[in-house]
């Protein structure tokens, strides 16, 4: 039976369902002729296989003859074609493997101005799908089998690799790359990340992840561009939500306009914060043009939330705060 050029696994499972069914109908045959089903398949199995032990039970009738020859023939055609497909599944993956690998490394060295992403973990995954959605080129690095394997079902450039090692990096194209991001979750090996792509490629701009604020300085000494600490980042944006409620609600719930909102006011160095209006402040009872003229171009009023409910939004100079309101404002935020 010849091998088609179908799917190898599909002419696997093609070669086992005709073994399996002659050795079913054999069986069936040699039943017939009153062997047990023990000495009936056992002298199936010898025959395929081409073992050659001799006859189980001594064959004298003319058409149990043809049919122990018509055993031979089917049996061992059945085993050649598990044999062959078998080989050609293992032979293909192999090829397929090889040249995968050889396409992939071509079209990296095809890269310039790219990203590189060390580390396929939770954030990489999320740098990878950003650039993916704002057309930049990149290719991710990491060194676990399977990682590698995920990033390659979905299309992506990749190397695996240990990325504290140079090589791997230079096969990255650190050489020609615009940015790195380092955002393993070991700090020392973001460190040595950091220190071997700025000597490798002074003009590259390095994004680090630190996992406890005192490697910040450790990094930027190593030649980070700016450093990221993803705990602190999370712990301040509970906190923020705990302290000040009401705030992000004027950006009508969480959807993607208000993230990239938030993100641009974050670029800009500007945060959105919520005041409450109590007996005590210094603001109760002013208008929000004296509000801003005291606070001398520090913040901005975007919004009033009315203690018995309503919003103000964009209140104009003369709009006057009450006790119990809420003055939602842009202030700038003091870089460290």
């Amino acid at each position: 039976m010849p091998i088609s050029k179908s799917r190898p696994q599909t002419n696997l499972l093609y070669a086992f369902a005709f073994v399996g069914v002659v050795m079913a109908v054999f069986t069936l045959g040699y039943r017939v002729a009153g062997w047990s089903w023990g000495d009936a398949l056992y002298m199936v199995v010898i025959t395929a296989f081409s073992v050659g032990f001799g006859e189980v039970v001594p064959i004298t009738e003319p058409w149990l003859r043809v049919w122990t020859m018509a055993l031979i023939v089917l049996g061992c055609t059945g085993i050649i074609f598990v044999t062959g497909t078998l080989v050609q599944w293992l032979t293909e993956a192999q090829i397929q493997l090889a040249l995968g690998g050889k396409r992939m490394e071509h079209e990296i060295e095809k890269l310039k101005n790219h990203a590189i992403i060390c580390g396929f973990g939770r954030i990489g995954r999320m740098i990878a799908s950003q650039l993916q959605a704002g057309g930049i080129p990149f290719v991710i690095v990491d060194q676990a089998p399977d990682r590698v394997a995920e990033v390659r079902e979905a299309g992506w450039l990749t190397l695996q690799g240990e990325t504290t090692d140079e090589s791997v990096l230079r096969a990255a194209g650190i050489a020609r790359a615009r940015v790195l991001a380092t955002v393993l979750p070991n700090d020392a090996a973001n460190v040595f990340i950091t220190l071997s792509a700025r000597n490798m490629n002074p003009a590259v701009q390095i994004i680090a992840r630190g996992e406890v604020p005192s490697t910040e300085r450790k990094l930027l000494q190593a030649g980070a561009n700016r450093v990221v600490l993803p705990a602190h980042i999370g712990a301040d944006r509970i906190a923020h939500l705990i302290l000040h409620p009401n705030a992000r609600d004027i950006l009508g719930g969480k959807t993607k306009s208000s993230v990239d909102f938030e993100h641009h006011l974050t670029e800009l160095g500007l945060d959105m914060e919520e005041i409450e209006i109590g007996p005590d402040s210094p603001w109760l009872h002013k208008r929000i043009s004296e509000v801003e003229t005291d606070a001398a171009g520090r913040l901005m009023a975007v919004a009033i939330m009315r203690k018995e409910g309503g919003t103000d939004l964009n209140p104009g100079p003369t709009a006057m705060l009450m006790p119990g309101d809420a003055l939602v404002v842009l202030k700038r935020v003091m870089r460290k």
